[in-house]
């Protein structure tokens, strides 16, 4: 039996939490989308949900997903570097913005929409285009940690945070360091 997986909420964007599926990208990249079953399974952790059934997710729908997710990383990276994002990706990421997404609801049900999994991935495509032309994009930044790739929004008063989470690599960055001066501490 495997484990499902583990999904990191700490981006501070919907669309920041989704390219999060994609982990450790600069090393051995960790899916966490390896199934229908994981997109659906994030898309209700995410609270994208539009009722207390799960989430229907077809192969279709998984693959759009993932090609969407990576396109939203794209744009994203090349809007932090100034750059002018690939044609091709700014078209994936509009059309799925395009489309018709969870519409808010009053009550206990808190979204509706006639296909589920795909109007949260417009939901959060949108919010990719709304992060990307808007003045928060200038504070998007990814992880400082060689080994994680996460992108976070920094929501600190001083704008200098510099680990997706101290809980995951901010602490192993600490515990890090303190070996490593006392170790010098040693061959002194």
């Amino acid at each position: 039996m495997t484990t499902p997986p583990v999904f990191p909420f700490i981006g501070g964007r919907p669309c920041l939490n989704f390219v999060a599926t994609l982990g450790k990208r600069h090393a051995t990249p960790v899916e966490r989308l390896p199934d229908p079953a994981a997109l659906a399974a994030w898309i209700t952790e995410a609270e994208l949900s539009t009722d207390t059934e799960p989430v229907r997710v077809t192969a279709r729908e998984l693959t759009d997903a993932r090609t969407l997710r990576e396109a939203l990383y794209r744009v994203v990276r090349d809007a932090m570097a100034g750059r002018e994002p690939a044609a091709a990706d700014v078209e994936r990421v509009n059309e799925a913005a395009a489309r018709p997404d969870l519409a808010p609801q009053l009550g206990e049900r808190r979204w509706k929409s006639a296909h589920p999994a795909r109007a949260a991935l417009a939901t959060v495509a949108r919010d990719g285009v709304l992060l990307v032309g808007g003045p928060l994009l200038e504070r998007v930044k990814e992880c400082e940690n060689p080994e994680c790739s996460l992108l976070f929004l920094d929501d600190s008063q001083a704008r200098r945070r510099r680990w997706c989470s101290m809980d995951r690599c901010g602490n192993l960055a600490k515990i890090a360091g303190y070996r490593s001066r006392s170790r010098a501490a040693v061959t002194r």
